[in-house]
């Protein structure tokens, strides 16, 4: 295959059944750069997709939102990105005119596109052309696995921020995947005083533990509740939802009891019900998170360069471009916590 005019691309065709298909590189805009994929992350959104359950993603789609790559060509009017520069790009495409990206909120724009997630674009692809405004350069320190971190985080990190302050805040987090412990770095960072986490998995929750958790307890148990309870000794002051089942909403509403706050970070599958008449009766806020906006890259960026997420700890599989089918199956297993695909130049070992 001639590298400079063709690619092999990741397609999920139809519900778990992910190919690869070569074509060629597509014409480069104007305002484009082409991109030299480096990894890619099997997200919890592209898992869902390839299933057929998320919400807003169609299939068949081209995956590949959390990803690392070399700027390899760049368009006629791109004067503010240099070849060979290592970048991760803001999926979120904003139109950049409507009422919300007026009032800098791009990532809930109204007429938003999003690379790798329904749009005719995704990253995992040998190559892949996306706006050079959506590029983010990465800092030389970082190393790819860093680097692959970078989206992931910066999704909990803005969901941290709508919750206002958490300085001093009793916090528990539902869901101990990559999603659940960016949450607890991003929590820790902020000032939370005690964080509690919950997941079925005893392997997630022991790596919740190692990464920093206050305790954990089992969410399949009978009891979990009132032993999250025990181990804040009071109510939540802020739960975060990485699952989003109806479930999960309200025994976090339940927990946080009155005055507290229920973040939604996780996709839910479809409509859920809540107690609204609890939720009115005792001040208790439903805050929905989408995405992230520039300010939180930089947040993510600045976590990573200090230290406080461990790389090592997330990446737990890689697989090759080629096998894409399998790094999903693994991702979809439940025991991962970041899976990713890689460039056939990349080797971890």
């Amino acid at each position: 295959m001639n590298q400079t005019s063709e690619r092999r691309r990741v397609i999920v065709s139809s519900p778990r059944v992910i190919e690869i298909v070569k074509e060629r590189i597509p014409e480069l805009g104007a305002n484009e750069a082409l991109v030299s994929l480096k990894v890619a992350g099997v997200c919890g959104s592209d898992v869902h997709g390839a299933q057929g359950t998320h919400p807003t993603i169609t299939l068949p789609y081209y995956p590949g939102h959390e990803v690392v790559g070399i700027v390899h060509k760049i368009g006629a009017a791109v004067t503010d990105l240099a070849l060979g520069s290592l970048v991760t790009p803001e999926p979120t495409l904003p139109c950049g005119s409507c009422k919300m990206c007026l009032n800098g909120k791009e990532n809930i724009c109204e007429n938003l596109d999003f690379f790798g997630c329904g749009f005719p674009e995704g990253g995992m692809a040998d190559f892949f052309p996306i706006r050079a405004d959506r590029l983010r350069v990465i800092p030389q320190s970082f190393n790819l696995k860093q680097a692959a971190l970078i989206e992931p985080l910066a999704t909990p990190v803005h969901a941290v921020a709508l919750a206002g302050t958490v300085l001093g805040a009793k916090v528990v987090i539902f869901g101990c995947g990559t999603i659940g412990l960016l949450a607890l770095a991003a929590a820790r960072h902020a000032g939370a005083a005690q964080i509690v986490m919950t997941d079925m998995l005893e392997t997630k929750r022991d790596r919740a533990l190692t990464l920093g958790a206050d305790a954990v307890v089992d969410a399949s148990s009978t009891d979990a509740e009132a032993a999250v309870r025990a181990a804040l000794g009071e109510s939540a002051d802020v739960v975060f939802d990485c699952v989003a089942t109806e479930f999960t909403v309200n025994s976090g509403v339940r927990l946080v009891e009155r005055g507290g706050i229920v973040v939604i970070i996780g996709v839910p599958a479809g409509p859920i019900q809540v107690p609204l008449e609890r939720i009115q009766d005792r001040q208790i806020r439903i805050q929905g998170a989408a995405t992230y906006t520039r300010e939180d890259y930089d947040a993510a960026i600045g976590i990573i360069a200090a230290g406080k997420v461990d790389a090592e700890e997330f990446i737990t599989s890689t697989y090759r471009l080629a096998d894409a089918a399998e790094a999903f199956a693994a991702a979809a297993g439940g025991e991962e916590v970041k899976v990713l695909i890689t460039a056939d130049d990349v080797d971890f070992r």
